[in-house]
């Protein structure tokens, strides 16, 4: 089984801390979702035999594309790549670009899984991060959107300076009272390069305060669980049937394909990555070249990608995976995170705590064989 990830990276307006590739201008638009679908035919060997059983339009903003943009790329997966009987199929959406008859077209289409760019329900917070979307539509498009899909997911940002404790209760509540299904949170980082670093750097903006994350990460914790959540990966939640099957793919090592500038492939040997850069991205595809650079994992980096990534799920890092040598070492380490109760070890898994998921990136560095 495999996925395919189409990156359409096209937004309304730039988000103050984001820092995936995108432009807010829809020049050249037309001949980039060409290179899009000359792609796909280029690429259709890339996965071998594997069958497709998810489908995932990332970005930017891939709700800005009118419905027969999308219908194309659709049916062009089908028409190259064997589908599952029944693919998720995944479009990310920001809350300003739902309407009913949107709605309507994307169901239509096969679309069946939705994920919203609500991040908060809060107008001022909205302001903050320079969202294109305001508080009243945050939460009429996901009270409208959850007429027409039952499989829904909205991200929700925490750790803002503008973000307190009670209203960052308030965010997760209205989504569970809502019976969203499911939940993808994260903490604000500020990343290199981003108007957010420059503008904090310059005094305009404050700076976050990773206590403070921390506190609100306990919180969402412990206020998902009570509302039946399950918390499946460190930043996902869901309710029980309702877990991202692309994501997960991720999680488990599968094969995926990226489509796009900027896309990431795995085909269980080695990374690849296209070009970030539109013009560039476009030109080569549409000469039959396809712009990327290559990385063939080491045993070693296989390893380590399996111990960073099985230590974010519920399942845990499964010690029976590993050869001797590296298991005998990883017992060793995660002695002490068990004896702090940060770990727990359940049969041949070890697994994260609450506080331990805190902890999550540092705890799997220093596992890395």
């Amino acid at each position: 089984m495999a996925g395919i990830y189409l990156h359409i990276p096209f937004c309304r307006q730039a988000c103050y801390y984001c820092n995936f590739h995108f432009v807010t201008s829809p020049r050249h638009k037309n001949e980039l979702l060409a290179a899009l679908l000359k792609e796909l035919e280029l690429r259709r060997e890339y996965l071998g035999d594997s069958t497709v059983e998810t489908i995932y339009f990332g970005g930017g903003t891939p709700s800005l594309l009118e419905t027969q943009e999308l219908r194309s790329q659709v049916e062009q997966i089908r028409s190259v790549y064997p589908l599952s009987d029944n693919p998720e199929i995944t479009l990310e959406t920001n809350p300003d670009d739902i309407n009913g008859e949107k709605l309507a077209a994307w169901k239509e289409l096969g679309i069946n899984r939705l994920s919203i760019g609500v991040q908060s329900f809060f107008e001022e917070d909205l302001q903050w991060m320079n969202r294109a979307h305001n508080a009243s539509q945050a939460f009429e498009s996901v009270q409208m959107a959850l007429q027409y899909f039952d499989n829904i997911t909205i991200d929700l940002i925490y750790g803002t300076p503008l973000l307190s404790n009670e209203k960052w209760e308030q965010n997760v509540s209205t989504a569970t009272r809502l019976n969203i299904p499911h939940l993808s949170c994260y903490a604000l980082t500020v990343e290199p390069k981003t108007p957010l670093q420059k503008m904090i750097h310059q005094g305009k903006l404050q700076d976050v305060n990773p206590d403070k994350q921390s506190e609100q990460f306990l919180l969402l914790m412990q206020w998902l669980k009570d509302a039946g959540y399950e918390h499946y990966e460190i930043s996902n939640f869901a309710r029980p049937g309702f877990r991202s099957r692309h994501n997960s793919a991720y999680w488990q090592g599968k094969k995926y394909l990226g489509i796009g500038p900027s896309a990431h492939s795995f085909d269980g040997k080695s990374r690849q990555w296209n070009i970030a850069n539109n013009i560039q991205y476009t030109a080569s595809i549409l000469q039959n070249n396809i712009p990327f650079e290559k990385e063939v994992l080491t045993a070693t980096q296989k390893t380590n990608e399996y111990i960073m990534t099985s230590l974010r799920t519920i399942e845990g890092l499964d010690l029976s995976r590993l050869d001797d040598i590296t298991r005998g070492k990883l017992q060793a380490i995660a002695k002490k995170y068990i004896d702090a109760g940060l770990m727990k070890r359940n049969d041949d898994f070890l697994v994260l705590t609450k506080e331990g998921k805190l902890l999550a990136d540092g705890i799997a560095a220093e596992l890395f064989s």
